[in-house]
């Protein structure tokens, strides 16, 4: 199911799900929802990913029953969040110059009128991600990685993600951990150049006894939590890891968590965000 703020990106990601072979239906109002499952699961049927696009404006009651009663009936649903900053989609809608379906008000109350409306429905969701800085290539590509290989039985997709705090913290991540407290390969004149990618800075962040401990401690609550996470039917989890410039310890710590989870037996895809941005910070 594909909700969020309107301006978001909804309809480019319908479009993406239906590229990838999704069965998709736009604009569908949530008393809808039922009768499209039951078509789906019908005998005979040769449906089996249904993506609902859901219209802006729909009755948020009306999806939070039609989401329980699915979830109640044993369809495995996972809902898609789209987001964005005000200001990015008051950006947009200027733009376009497309009314809000919110209501006849300001553009800025609108958004966030609809904004508050939709909180409940985004306690809801699966996955949740900020369009804000995405261009349609980079929203295609994180929804190819997230859907394009999807099964209704598919284990639970994880993410690192790497990044830097003065970039701004990622929107879209279930579990932070901030590394700004390890030393700062920054202020090795040799190692500033280079990123966390790379064994010397590698061996800097990873050899600090503190550091030690710390992936002792996260793989201890990872081994903890990641089969609850499956065992309650999550189908997405996002770690982060972040430091001040997003380009040494925070990449170092990603990758080395990458492979406890290895051990652990997930196959976490990664990805630096602010790797390629000039470091001034580390």
């Amino acid at each position: 199911m594909i909700t969020g703020n309107s301006g978001a990106g909804r309809s480019h990601a319908a479009n993406v799900l239906e590229d990838l072979g999704w069965f998709v239906i736009d604009n569908l109002p949530p008393a809808l929802i039922s009768k499209v499952s039951e078509l789906a699961e019908a005998p005979g049927s040769t449906i089996s990913n249904v993506a609902l696009a859901v219209p802006a404006g729909a009755n948020v009651t009306d999806l939070l029953e039609s989401i329980s009663d699915l979830r109640a009936s044993g369809s495995r649903v996972r809902i898609l969040f789209l987001e964005a900053t005000t200001a990015k989609l008051v950006q947009r809608y200027e733009s376009t110059r497309r009314p809000h379906p919110f209501g006849d008000m300001g553009l800025t109350e609108a958004i966030d009128g609809e904004r508050a409306e939709l909180e409940a429905v985004k306690a809801e969701c699966d996955v949740a991600i900020d369009t804000s800085e995405l261009n349609v290539h980079q929203l295609r590509d994180r929804l190819v990685e997230l859907f394009g290989t999807d099964s209704p039985g598919g284990e639970m997709q994880t993410k690192l993600v790497s990044f830097g705090y003065k970039h701004g913290l990622p929107l879209d991540v279930d579990i932070v951990f901030d590394c700004r407290f390890l030393s700062n390969p920054h202020w090795v004149e040799e190692l500033r150049p280079l990123t966390g990618v790379d064994q010397p800075v590698r061996d800097y962040v990873v050899g600090q006894a503190l550091t030690a401990t710390f992936i002792e401690r996260i793989e201890r609550m990872l081994a903890l939590v990641m089969p609850a996470y499956v065992k309650e039917g999550k189908s997405y989890l996002t770690i982060a890891f972040g430091c001040t410039g997003g380009q040494h310890r925070s990449v170092a710590m990603a990758e080395e968590v990458k492979e406890v989870l290895g051990r652990l037996g997930y196959s976490p895809t990664i990805q630096h965000r602010d790797i390629e941005r000039a470091s001034t910070s580390g």
